[in-house]
C-alpha cells in the first residue's frame, strides 16, 4: 500500500503522545497555580442534552477497550451501539438494531458513502475518530437537518475553526499508543496562524499484527492505515469563518470474516465552508458548503492471504497425462464512490422561537470491475453501475414556551432519482422518489425536582439503498433487477421517551422507544446469495443507567442497552439484532491519577430469525453470553501530557460477538462458525498538548 513518507515516528519519540487530554484547572487562593486533573479513560457515554436524547462525546479522550481506530469502534462505547465484526478493523456500525443508511453519519456535515457491496469501506472506516473535536448523537428519527434522515440515528463528528492569536500563534495536540499484536498508533494536530488566519493539520497512522483469541489462536486480523487532512481557515472577524479543506487517506485491512481482504482502501476529499453570525437581530446565523469526496477500494484474495487453488480439470487438455491438477485463483474487485454535497441553511430567532431553514444535494455515482486472473474471459472492465441524485429542503423550529417547556419541531422533503446501469454502461433503469420526513418533541425541565424529560415522536421514509437495491450477490441479474423496481420505501414511525435525574452524589438517566416500520427491508439469504424484501415489522427498546459518588474518591455507574425487533409479517424476530449488554464501572480518582475497573456482560442471544438478516449479515444460530473484565488508569506526568494505561479482557476469555461474521473456510472455519474477538490485550497511551 502506498502511504506518505511522514509516518510520525519520529514526532513520536520525540514527544511520546497524544491526544488533548481532558484536564480541569482551578486556581489557588492563596498562589496563582494551577492544578491540572488527570483525564478519565471513557469506558461508557451517556446522554447529555436536549434532555437525554442527544450525546456529546469528546473523541480526543481515551476510551476503553482499546483506543478506537475508526468510527464504528468509538461509537461502541455508547450504549446502544454494536458493530459487525469481519476482522481486527472496519467493522459495520449497528445501533438499536438498525444497520446501514438507517444510521445517519456525517463528517463536518459531509457524507461520504463507501463503495464496497460488502460493505468493507463503511463510512466510519474512513473516519479517525481522533481527529475530530466532538462527536453528537441524536437518538432516533429526531432531527431533519441532513439528507435522507437517519431513521435510528443521526451521527456527526464535527470540527470547529481555530482560536489562534499574535501572542500563541500556534497550537497541538498529539499522541502515540502502543498495545499488544503490534499496535502502533500515532495522531498529531496542529495548528499556526492568527486572529485571521490558520492553517490546521490532522495526521494519523495505525498498525497492528493479527491478534489471538482467547484460546491463543490466531485471527487474520492485521491492518495498516493512515489519513491526513488539512485545513486553510480565514476568520476576518469573530463573526465571520472560511475554511477551506481537503484529505487523503488509505489501508490494508485483513477479515477473517470474507473471503477477500482489503488491499486498498483510497480516500480523496475536498471542501469548503463559509459561516456568517449575527447578520442582524433575527438572522443569527448562515452557513453554507460543499464537498467533493472519492473513495477508491480494492478488495482482493491474493495480497494479505495465500489465494485459493482452483481445480483446472482433467489435464488431458493440457499436457498432464490426464491427471487434474489446481492452480491458485486470484481474484479482485474494485469499486469506487464520487459523491458532491451541497448544503445551506439560515438560523433565525425572534422572542421565544429559533428556526433552522434549509436546502441540500447530493449526487454520486457508483462503479465496479471483476478481475479473476485465472479465467480472464470472466472478467469484467470498470463500469457505473449505479448513479443518484437527490434534492431536499428542511426547516425545524423550537418554542420556548415557558422555563420549564421547550417545543422542537422539524420537517423535510427529499426528491431521489436512481439510475441503473448495465456492464456496457448503458441505462438499464430508473426510479423516482419523494420522500417525507417530521418530528415532534416536548422536552421539560422540572429544576426543583433536579429532573429532566422528552417525549418525541417522529416518521421518516428512506429509500432502498445501493446495497438493497443490487443485492449484496454480484452474479443475480435477475434478483438485481427485481430489488431494483420492485422494493418499496421503508416507512418508520417512532416514538422515543427519556429521563435525566441528578442530585447529590446520586445520578440517572433511561432512553426508551417504540416504532412501527412498514416495508422494513429485510435481506435473505440462501447459499450464500442474497435478496431483498419487504416485511413490516415493530421495534422497541431502551438504554439506561446510573452512577453514584460514593466518596470524593470512590465512584460507581451502571447501564444497559436492549434492543427488540419483530417480523409482523411472517411473526418471526427481526434478525441481527444484539442482545442485552451490561456496564459496571468502579473508578478511584486522585487529582494526579486513578484506576477503573470494567465488567461488561452480554446476555446470550436465541431471538434469531435463521438465514435472514441485513445487507451486512445474517443470523445463522444462537450465540452464548459472556462476560469480561478490564482494568485502566491514568497519570498526570505534566500539565499538559498524560499517560494512560489499559488491559481489555482481562481473564482472556474466549468469546464470540452475536454479530460477528462467520470465519472464512480459506483459514479453516468450519461452516456457520464465527470468528473469535481478541483475547488478553495490553495496551499504553501518551498524551499531550502543547
Amino acid at each position: 500500500m502506498a502511504q506518505p513518507k511522514f509516518y510520525l515516528q519520529p514526532l513520536a519519540a520525540a514527544i511520546c503522545v497524544v491526544y488533548s487530554s481532558t484536564t480541569l484547572a482551578q486556581e489557588h487562593q492563596a498562589h496563582d497555580e494551577r492544578i491540572t486533573l488527570a483525564p478519565i479513560v471513557m469506558t461508557a457515554q451517556k446522554a447529555n442534552d436536549a434532555n437525554g436524547l442527544i450525546v456529546h462525546a469528546d473523541p480526543k479522550q481515551a476510551i476503553q477497550p482499546i483506543p478506537a481506530v475508526d468510527g464504528s469502534s468509538y461509537l461502541q462505547s455508547i450504549p446502544g451501539f454494536n458493530q459487525v465484526k469481519g476482522g481486527g478493523a472496519n467493522g459495520d456500525v449497528t445501533f438499536r438494531g438498525m444497520f446501514g443508511s438507517r444510521i445517519k453519519i456525517v463528517t463536518d456535515g459531509n457524507e461520504s458513502l463507501g463503495a464496497c457491496p460488502s460493505r468493507m469501506d463503511t463510512q466510519a472506516s474512513y473516519i479517525s475518530p481522533e481527529s475530530y473535536d466532538r462527536i453528537t448523537v441524536v437518538k432516533g428519527p429526531q432531527t431533519v437537518q441532513y439528507a435522507h434522515t437517519g431513521s435510528a440515528a443521526t451521527v456527526s463528528f464535527e470540527r470547529g475553526p481555530e482560536e489562534l492569536s499574535s501572542a500563541k500563534p500556534y497550537r497541538g495536540q498529539a499522541s502515540v499508543l502502543w498495545g499488544s499484536y503490534g499496535r502502533f498508533d500515532q495522531n498529531i494536530e496542529t495548528a499556526i496562524g492568527d486572529e485571521t488566519k490558520y492553517a490546521r493539520l490532522n495526521a494519523n497512522r495505525s498498525v497492528s499484527n493479527d491478534y489471538k483469541d482467547g484460546n491463543g489462536d490466531k485471527v487474520h486480523s492485521n491492518w495498516e492505515k493512515w489519513n491526513a487532512d488539512l485545513a486553510l481557515g480565514w476568520t476576518p472577524n469573530e463573526d465571520t469563518w472560511v475554511e477551506l479543506r481537503g484529505g487523503r487517506g488509505d489501508a490494508e485491512v485483513a477479515y477473517a470474516g470474507r473471503g477477500m481482504d482489503g488491499s486498498q482502501f483510497k480516500r480523496d476529499s475536498l471542501g469548503l465552508k463559509l459561516q456568517r453570525k449575527n447578520i442582524n437581530e433575527v438572522i443569527k446565523q448562515v452557513d453554507a458548503q460543499i464537498d467533493y469526496s472519492y473513495n477508491d477500494h480494492i478488495m482482493d484474495n491474493f495480497t494479505l492471504r495465500t489465494p485459493p487453488m482452483m481445480d483446472m480439470g482433467h489435464g488431458m487438455d493440457m499436457g498432464h497425462g490426464g491427471m487434474s491438477h489446481k492452480v491458485p485463483n486470484p481474484m479482485e474487485m474494485q469499486v469506487t464512490r464520487r459523491s458532491v454535497n451541497a448544503r445551506a441553511s439560515m438560523t433565525t430567532e425572534w422572542d421565544n422561537f429559533s428556526l433552522i431553514t434549509g436546502v441540500d444535494s447530493q449526487f454520486n455515482k457508483h462503479g465496479r470491475n471483476m478481475i479473476m486472473f485465472a479465467m480472464p474471459k470472466k472478467s469484467t472492465p470498470s463500469y457505473m453501475d449505479m448513479k443518484f441524485e437527490s434534492y431536499g429542503a428542511f426547516g425545524e423550529l423550537t418554542y420556548q414556551i415557558n422555563d420549564a417547556n421547550k417545543l422542537v419541531t422539524g420537517a423535510r422533503i427529499d426528491h431521489t432519482k436512481v439510475d441503473k446501469y448495465g456492464q456496457q454502461s448503458n441505462h438499464i433503469d430508473s426510479r423516482k422518489e419523494t420522500l417525507p420526513s417530521a418530528f415532534v418533541r416536548l422536552e421539560n425541565t422540572a429544576k426543583e425536582h433536579d429532573l429532566k424529560n422528552y417525549i418525541g415522536v417522529g416518521y421518516v421514509e428512506r429509500i432502498p439503498d445501493y446495497w438493497e437495491l443490487s443485492s449484496t450477490s454480484f452474479a443475480q441479474p435477475q434478483v438485481d433487477s427485481y430489488a431494483f423496481k420492485n422494493l418499496k420505501n421503508e416507512k418508520t414511525v417512532q416514538l422515543d421517551i427519556g429521563t435525566q435525574f441528578e442530585h447529590d452524589a446520586f445520578n440517572a438517566w433511561a432512553s426508551a422507544y417504540a416504532g412501527l416500520v412498514n416495508d422494513y427491508i429485510v435481506m435473505t439469504y440462501i447459499d450464500n446469495k442474497a435478496q431483498s424484501r419487504n416485511v413490516d415489522a415493530t421495534i422497541a427498546g431502551a438504554e439506561a443507567g446510573m452512577g453514584y459518588k460514593f466518596t470524593d474518591q470512590i465512584q460507581a455507574d451502571v447501564s444497559a442497552a436492549y434492543a427488540w425487533g419483530k417480523n409482523t409479517t411472517d411473526h418471526t424476530a427481526l434478525p441481527q439484532i444484539a442482545p442485552l449488554e451490561g456496564r459496571f464501572n468502579l473508578r478511584y480518582v486522585e487529582d494526579k491519577y486513578n484506576v477503573g475497573l470494567l465488567w461488561r456482560v452480554v446476555a446470550k442471544q436465541d431471538r434469531i430469525s435463521k438465514n435472514e438478516g441485513t445487507i451486512i449479515g445474517y443470523d445463522f444460530g444462537e450465540s452464548k453470553g459472556f462476560s469480561t473484565l478490564a482494568l485502566n488508569a491514568t497519570y498526570n506526568l505534566t500539565q499538559d501530557v498524560d499517560l494512560s494505561v489499559g488491559v481489555d479482557n482481562l481473564l482472556d476469555k474466549n468469546y464470540t460477538e452475536h454479530l460477528n461474521k462467520q470465519g472464512s473456510s480459506g483459514f479453516g472455519y468450519a461452516a456457520f462458525e464465527q470468528f473469535n474477538n481478541i483475547g488478553r490485550n495490553y495496551w499504553a497511551r501518551m498524551s499531550m498538548k502543547f
